[in-house]
This record gives C-alpha cells, structure tokens and sequence, in this order.
C-alpha cells in the first residue's frame, strides 16, 4: 500500500513566526500532538506537545511565557518527509530509525499533500490478522517509571533521558497514575500564569508528578489482543497504555509497539 492510501490530508499548520500560544491553542482545537510549521506556506519544520514539554522546562526558557516564544525557536527544522508514493513499510521503517512520530507527505510537486502519523497506523491494526496476537508478544517490559512524589523537573528529564513520551507513576509497586508529554506542556504553561516570574525558579522545584498526573488510567492485561488495544486507542487517542497484572506494572503497550509490528508484518 502506498502511504497517500493512509495519511491524513486535513492539514492542520502554524506559521513559524505565530507564538508558542498560537500553536498550544491549535494543538489543543483540532485534539492533535504536532503540527507542520510553515514560511510562506513552504515546509520548515514541525513542533510537537514534547518538543514543547522539553523547551518550556529547559532553564534556557524556564521563566519565559509562552507568548513571547515564536515557533522558530521551539520547532524541529530538520523535518523528514516522504513521497506519496513510498510504501507503507517504508515509511513505518522511517519513523521508527529516526524516533518521529509523523512525516509529512509530499506530492510530485514537492507540496505538502498530507501527513501521516503513528495513529494512523494504528488503524491498521484491528484486522483479522491482529487479533491473533496478544500485547505481551510486542509490548515493552523495560519500563522507566517515576513515583507521585517526584517532582515535575525530575519527571521531564526521565522522557528525554529515555526517549519516550509517557511514564506510568507507580506507588509501592502499585500503578497509580499515568504522566504524558502533554501532562507536562500544560503542567509548565499553567505553571507560568499562576506564578509572578520572580519565584518561577525556586517554586517550579515544588510542583510534583501527583499535581498532575492523570489518575485512574486505562490499562490493558498481557493477553489482550492488539486488535482490542488498536481499538482503545483509537477511541481515546492515547498513545500508549499500561499493561497490569492485579495493579502491578508488568509493561507498556505504545503506539511505536504496534509501528514495529506493522512494519514487520508489512515486510
């Protein structure tokens, strides 16, 4: 299948030189996690939830608000694109070397045509063929997890420290809350507007994963089929689920897992 047959053609872009605000609202309008950026309705870049997460808790922007950063300063520039054209486990292989989440699709004349992410692989994924097999083939068991009385700060550096966009927040073993990307880009923005910038430094250390983690999340078992999670994730649009036994943490099931199986199978 070639990737035009997959990729979303409703484009939703920011210009680069609109301010990080423009962008969080689009993000939050349209229930999306990146967006193409533009200059002069030519590709240069994306921005996503985490890439914002990662600047706005750097000490480099720490104390700056949201409105005063411009796009250009926050983007990826180095942006991956793919023809029309290219086949679907091509693309699937692409995303996963390099560690993207989307790639914008271009048509024969260069132009953005779509973009196509790893939800729309999931999508895939509730066929005949998906529900024979089951999460603990494919999920991740090597979990990086943070505890409710860690700090948000802390919280941040484990995502970038290990490539990853979610944390399970575990309490004496027992699953208690899930942290996102998104978790954290709301956490520092709100953050930000509620504390006058003279005490944003020292008070930043203050806020902890149980501020604003989401609790009670949606879990799966080791024998649920990829099938049923594709659908669950579909019909809430997380990106990744934790998988329990009793409440205990034994994995996690991503949108990346079900990307590597597609990719397999497609090859």
């Amino acid at each position: 299948m070639q990737i035009k047959n997959l990729m979303s053609e409703d484009i939703i872009t920011v210009d680069k030189d609109q301010n990080l605000s423009d962008a969080l609202k689009l993000l939050r309008k349209h229930n999306v996690s990146r967006l193409p950026v533009t200059n002069n309705k030519e590709l240069v870049g994306i921005i996503s939830e985490r890439d914002i997460a990662n600047k706005l808790g750097s000490s480099k922007y720490e104390s700056m608000p949201a409105s005063r950063l411009h796009i250009s300063s926050v983007m990826v520039k180095d942006v991956f694109t793919v023809p029309e054209t290219m086949q679907l486990d091509e693309v699937a292989r692409l995303m996963l070397e390099n560690g993207i989440g989307s790639v914008p699709v271009m048509n024969e004349d260069d132009k953005m045509a779509g973009i196509v992410s790893k939800a729309d692989f999931v999508t895939l994924a509730v066929g005949i063929a998906f529900e024979k097999i089951t999460v603990k083939e494919i999920m991740t068991k090597d979990l990086t997890v943070v505890s409710p009385t860690e700090r948000l700060v802390h919280a941040r550096r484990q995502m970038i420290e290990s490539h990853v966009g979610r944390l399970p927040v575990v309490d004496d073993e027992n699953l208690v809350g899930m942290v996102t990307s998104k978790d954290l880009m709301r956490a520092f923005i709100d953050f930000r507007k509620k504390v006058p910038e003279k005490y944003q430094k020292s008070q930043i250390k203050e806020v902890l994963v149980e501020d604003i983690m989401s609790s009670n999340p949606t879990v799966t078992s080791k024998d649920a089929t990829i099938a049923e999670v594709a659908k669950v994730m579909m019909e809430t649009g997380y990106n990744g689920l934790p998988v329990v036994e009793g409440n205990v943490v034994v994995g996690i099931i991503t949108q990346t897992d079900i990307l590597r199986l597609i990719e397999k199978l497609e090859s």
